[in-house]
């Protein structure tokens, strides 16, 4: 993708990435923290997540090729060198959500398997046929460790998202305007 609608695609995709992945990653604390954004974010997030490390190649494809066409200074490579960055915490975050997700998805599934679960209280004795689940659904320690990893990735992304678009503000606006405002002609 090289222009849209006369612009570089770069300058209109990146707003995307930098909109979409630091969101993904506050989607992904709170459904690994909290149950109840779990139960209403993880699947969403899981796409939305998905979707961003999709777009992040496109997105530095599209810087690669306004590289090459504009000046090469200094501050462009290093927004260039800083965008190739993107990709490394924008996969931790999408396979983070797809892990809370299978989480809740097994959760999900081991409930509806588990009769007593549900009859709690009952006297029930059935035997319950449980599914074997990989992510232990039920466990404490594996929600913390996945929590922490969580806080951690999207920290790491939303600095990397920062890091990128100052150093493409830098490239892009040093040195290109005045401090002065400009005069104006008679308003109407």
């Amino acid at each position: 993708m090289t222009t849209v609608n006369g612009l570089p695609a770069h300058i209109l995709l990146v707003h995307a990435i930098v909109v979409l992945l630091p969101l993904a990653a506050l989607v992904l604390v709170l459904s690994a923290v909290w149950p109840a954004a779990r139960a209403k974010l993880a699947g969403p997030n899981a796409i939305l997540s998905v979707l961003v490390v999709i777009l992040v190649p496109i997105t530095t494809e599209a810087g690669e090729w306004l590289e090459r066409r504009v000046a090469s200074t200094a501050a462009v490579r290093t927004h260039t060198e800083l965008g190739d960055t993107a990709l490394f915490v924008a996969i931790p975050v999408a396979v983070l959500a797809l892990l809370v997700w299978w989480r809740r998805r097994e959760s999900l599934r081991d409930q509806a398997a588990d009769p007593d679960s549900a009859a709690a209280g009952t006297g029930s004795t059935a035997v319950a046929t449980r599914r074997r689940t990989f992510l232990a659904p039920a466990s404490t320690a594996v929600t913390v460790v996945l929590s922490v990893l969580a806080v951690v990735a999207a920290g790491a992304a939303c600095y990397d998202v920062y890091r990128i678009g100052d150093s493409g503000a830098q490239a892009t606006w040093q040195g290109q305007f005045s401090a002065t405002p400009t005069p104006r002609g008679p308003e109407r």
